[in-house]
């Protein structure tokens, strides 16, 4: 059996799917920015993570979303620094940071993550590196924004050759497959149906790399709310968040980036059940 390892936590792939809780500590995330920017207020959120069920806890101290102003290396890390020392130690939970800067996921690694969120989609940037040097598992993600990127076929293409440009990456900088994850980067330089086919289709891919953990992160994004009419806001998206996981779940993806875990985790928990009774 494979599986995904961070820090001394094993996860078993295909045993059951796991479930990532976002933390985000920003001023101006697309849905909760400035809500968890106080270090009370997010360990606060992180250990309601941990009750609800979360299997690790991922830790963004810079937005993503289309349109951000990016952060400099010490501003993301003045905001990321107190919530990871004060959570190593308190939680149980392997900690992630969210952060393309090698400089920012080194520091973390010694406060305390064991893995390193990059979600630039660069292989250039020295991550696997850091990963490697540093003991930390390290999730890559596709970012897209290519011409290439748009359509279903060319989304799946794109993807599935990036997974292999990465594994390639990760392999000549040292780093075991069991510490790499790969993200198929949903709402990152896709189309609509970009995003929908790499849910639908995703067990393609998961076929094709049977001994790497994939993760999927489609919680309160625009595709969700491209599927509705009217279109929800932000953080009206949970049953549309529901759904597309789900799906994905159902093709493979083993662990699951979300806001709301408590629903999310029960989501799981019944998809699961439903595909052992499947078989």
């Amino acid at each position: 059996m494979a599986f995904f390892c961070a820090g001394e936590a094993r996860f078993p792939l295909g045993e059951r799917t796991y479930v990532m809780g976002i933390l985000n500590v920003t001023p101006d995330s697309f849905s909760d920015g400035g809500r968890y920017l106080q270090p009370e207020a997010a360990i606060r959120h992180a250990e309601e993570m941990e009750r609800a069920g979360a299997d690790m806890l991922d830790i963004g101290a810079q937005s993503t979303r289309p349109g951000h102003t990016p952060v400099t290396v010490e501003e993301e890390w003045a905001r990321l620094e107190p919530v990871l020392r004060a959570l190593h130690g308190r939680t149980s939970l392997p900690l992630s940071v969210d952060t393309y800067y090698p400089e920012v996921a080194e520091r973390a690694v010694q406060a305390g993550a064991v893995i390193i969120n990059d979600v630039s989609g660069s292989l250039s940037n020295g991550m696997p590196r850091v990963a490697a040097q540093t003991g930390a598992s390290l999730v890559m993600m596709h970012a897209g924004g290519g011409a290439d990127d748009a359509g279903q076929e060319d989304a799946l293409q794109a993807v599935r050759a990036y997974f292999r440009r990465a594994l390639e990456a990760a392999g000549q900088a040292g780093l075991p497959r069991e510490r790499v994850c790969l993200d198929p980067g949903i709402g990152f330089g896709k189309d609509r149906q970009g995003d929908l086919a790499l849910a639908a289709r995703l067990g393609e891919l998961t076929a094709e790399f049977p001994e790497s953990a994939v993760l999927v992160g489609a919680s309160r994004k625009r595709v969700i709310a491209s599927c509705c009419s009217p279109e929800p806001a932000a953080g009206e998206r949970l049953a549309g968040t529901l759904a597309f996981h789900t799906v994905a779940q159902w093709n493979g993806a083993h662990i699951l980036r979300v806001h709301d875990v408590a629903q999310a985790v029960q989501a799981a928990r019944v998809a699961d059940a439903l595909r052992r009774a499947a078989k």
